[in-house]
């Protein structure tokens, strides 16, 4: 099993690390033909309109669209998130090239700019079921991005309730989505749809590499054929009691 990771910019680094962590080979994307040689795809966090730009640069955009439609896996974090939607608001003037597929909408920024980035323990019994350990995700959601609305064909995997999130209630996005409804005080940040995955977080910035195993178990979910050992750490490795100091543990 060969996972590419699109390296125009952002975390790109830390995605292969952790898929290095679970005995996975993961190798850089940068042109369109280097998609041929990997059976799976992360797009990381970074910058949205940068990554976009980049992506267009080297006319990317129509083979991350082929990659999408032929069925293979494709995981998005943060700025990947939204290039997989369908559809994206909040964006900056002109907008950003999407790749689509994700059957949702998504909010650029919607818990605010940098300095209102934040952690917060994120429940998650759908990777608990499949991969086991502690029953929340310690989720590092920078600059994020949130999930307004989903297709009939989505699944929510996570999602976090807005007076939980600390120190950005005067963000203008949030507001309005507490003035819209006021019996609903949580926001989606985790979804799948067929090949598709998507989290509005950063989980390459633990060390709780269950999110990757996740999506590397797509494969063979799908039918794409491919096997693979996947070399997980034991439970005293992966899920030691840890501060919130730790972030970032990229080394």
């Amino acid at each position: 099993m060969v996972v590419g990771v699109l390296a125009l910019q952002g975390s790109f680094n830390e995605h292969i690390a952790a898929l290095k962590r679970l005995g996975v080979k993961g190798v850089e994307v940068r042109k369109p033909e280097q998609l041929q040689n990997v059976s799976s795809l992360i797009i990381p966090g970074g910058e949205s309109t940068t990554m976009a730009k980049l992506a267009e640069l080297h006319n990317l955009f129509p083979a991350l669209r082929e990659f999408v439609q032929l069925g293979k896996p494709v995981w998005g974090t943060c700025a990947g998130l939204i290039f997989l939607a369908n559809k994206a608001t909040g964006q900056k003037t002109g907008g950003q090239e999407l790749i689509g597929g994700l059957d949702c909408t998504v909010h650029r920024n919607f818990f605010g700019s940098q300095i209102q980035s934040f952690e917060t323990e994120l429940p998650i019994p759908q990777i608990v079921a499949k991969e086991g350990g502690p029953p929340s995700f310690r989720a590092v959601f920078i600059r994020a991005p949130a999930i307004l609305d989903v297709g009939p064909d989505v699944e929510v995997l996570a999602d976090i309730p807005l007076s939980a999130v600390e120190n950005i209630n005067s963000n203008n996005a949030i507001q309005k989505e507490e003035e819209s409804s006021e019996s609903e005080k949580k926001v989606i940040v985790a979804v799948k749809q067929g090949n598709l995955l998507a989290t509005a977080f950063h989980p390459e910035l633990t060390a709780d590499t269950r999110w990757h195993s996740y999506f590397l178990k797509m494969v063979p979910e799908i039918g794409e054929g491919t096997s693979a050992i996947i070399s997980t750490p034991t439970t005293d490795q992966s899920f030691i009691e840890r501060s919130i100091i730790d972030f970032p543990i990229y080394q």
